[in-house]
């Protein structure tokens, strides 16, 4: 895909610059503005039409989860596709609900290092989500527990179908099983005894059969369709 462009929304002003040149050093990434506050970062946003605002939380006039429901209303009024990648130090049940319910698409830890920023950002503009193995747990027992707090998509009946023509084997469940906890690839493959590339295989056919785009999707119809508890 051709450079995705990147606003920055952070009022710390080191993290802020520290971030700024991380960025800038990508060759697949164009910075294309910075805002130390939520008014001035929609603005921003929306003069600058990038393809992911990153939004830090923690704002002087607005909380982030403000900014990104005004960033999504202004895009979806405007027929843009602008993803908003949450990058915070919070990890808390309520203000991750919050911020999926107001429209945010990744939500990062800000100890994330540069490269795996970079690839979060990769994963948002193509339309996936990058979500921290933390946050990826509280979303998931929000599917167990069936609140309608954040809306997340029940599984269609056309996979189900799938599923059953082509079923997982038995240790792509024990893949998924590992997924719906949360754990990397090399964390499964340490887990189950086999390699990294194993695993990436088993998480493609598991992809494959159960028609998701990512992993958390995966996981998500998995809890819904019963395959793991």
């Amino acid at each position: 895909m051709s450079s995705i462009r990147v606003v920055l929304i952070e009022d710390h002003d080191l993290t802020r610059m520290g971030m700024k040149i991380a960025l800038q050093q990508q060759v697949d990434l164009v910075f294309v503005g910075e805002a130390a506050t939520g008014a001035e970062g929609v603005s921003m946003v929306n003069s600058q039409q990038p393809d992911v605002a990153i939004v830090d939380l923690g704002l002087p006039d607005m909380d982030g989860v403000e900014v990104t429901r005004q960033i999504k209303a202004a895009a979806t009024e405007a027929g843009r596709a602008t993803k908003v990648l949450i990058l915070t130090l919070t990890d808390s049940q309520e203000t991750v609900l919050a911020a999926f319910a107001a429209g945010a698409d990744s939500y990062c830890i800000k100890d994330i290092s540069s490269e795996n920023l970079v690839q979060a950002l990769k994963l948002t503009a193509e339309g996936n989500s990058w979500i921290d193995p933390a946050i990826a747990s509280i979303v998931l027992q929000q599917v167990r527990r069936r609140e309608a707090t954040v809306e997340i998509d029940a599984a269609e009946a056309d996979y189900k179908q799938v599923l059953q023509a082509t079923p997982l084997t038995e240790r792509e469940l024990e893949v998924l099983s590992e997924i719906v906890n949360g754990n990397s690839n090399a964390e499964i493959a340490e887990r189950l005894y086999i390699t990294v590339g194993t695993v990436k295989t088993h998480v493609r056919n598991i992809l494959n059969k159960l028609c998701a785009d990512d992993r958390t999707q995966a996981a998500v119809r998995a809890l819904r369709a019963g395959l793991v508890k």
